[in-house]
């Protein structure tokens, strides 16, 4: 089922969150396809490091393509490539997206990612969506196709209040377009345990019936190796207690969806 990792707010560990568990997912054995929905391509430089090619297909060339009506057009798969891991692709991004946006807004082109992952879904058992911190047509797309959405937070009152306001948005295109969407959780990202406004922050957010998955995850250093490598958490330091975190996260996540 496609998982979507969403959050206006940017800075908020959207990549990182989206890469690793992906990484885990992979790591276990399940066919895993990683979408880079933001022109930045944070998850794609992630995963893919010094494999990335000039001349790669990307998510732009998709969305590209779907304003050419073509009766044998490329399959979706075309458009992805292989990750340096086992079991792991990705679907890269290009700064190509922003150039595009209009265009596939004019010709109402919102629906054709979903169509996209329901042609994928036989060839991956996870799929997981990074987003640009912006509710535009890439978002929309990814809310429009996905089953599940996490939304990292960072521990302060001023992403607190943000929250609200994103959750109702999420909820508008579930209404509208996407009745098989569900929050599937809040993922705490960057807890400091030892410091009072996280806690107090995350306390107010669970008293006030928000899903707010568990662990929370502790801001590290190591991550930031991590993203030089271009090497997931799993791979660069399995015993690591922010892999460990990550693991039981993703199994947390796992364990909700059924």
């Amino acid at each position: 089922m496609p998982l979507v990792v969403f959050n206006q707010k940017g800075g908020v560990g959207k990549s990182t969150i989206t890469c690793n568990l992906a990484a885990i997912s992979a790591s276990q054995g399940h066919r895993t396809l990683v979408i880079d929905l933001d022109p930045q391509g944070n998850s794609s430089a992630y995963l893919l490091g010094d494999s990335a090619q000039d001349d790669q297909p990307t998510v732009a060339d998709f969305f590209e393509n779907t304003l050419s009506f073509s009766l044998r057009g490329p399959a979706p798969d075309e458009y992805t490539v292989a990750t340096p891991h086992d079991n792991l692709r990705v679907m890269a991004s290009s700064p190509a997206l922003d150039a595009l946006q209009t265009k596939l807004e004019s010709r109402h082109k919102i629906y054709k990612l979903r169509e996209a992952l329901q042609k994928l879904a036989d060839n991956y058992d996870r799929i997981y969506i990074d987003t640009p911190p912006a509710l535009n047509f890439y978002t929309r797309s990814a809310l429009i196709a996905a089953r599940g959405c996490l939304i990292p937070f960072d521990c302060d009152e001023f992403s607190r209040k943000a929250l609200y306001t994103l959750m109702e948005n999420v909820e508008e295109i579930r209404a509208d377009h996407n009745p098989e969407l569900q929050i599937d959780g809040i993922v705490v990202n960057q807890f400091q345990p030892r410091a009072n406004l996280p806690q107090r922050v995350v306390q107010e957010l669970i008293d006030e019936g928000l899903p707010v998955l568990e662990p929370y995850l502790p801001s590290s250093v190591r991550i930031r190796e991590s993203h030089e490598q271009s090497l997931p958490m799993i791979w660069l330091d399995p015993g690591h207690k922010l892999t460990l975190a990550l693991v039981e996260l993703h199994e947390a996540i796992e364990a909700g969806r059924g």
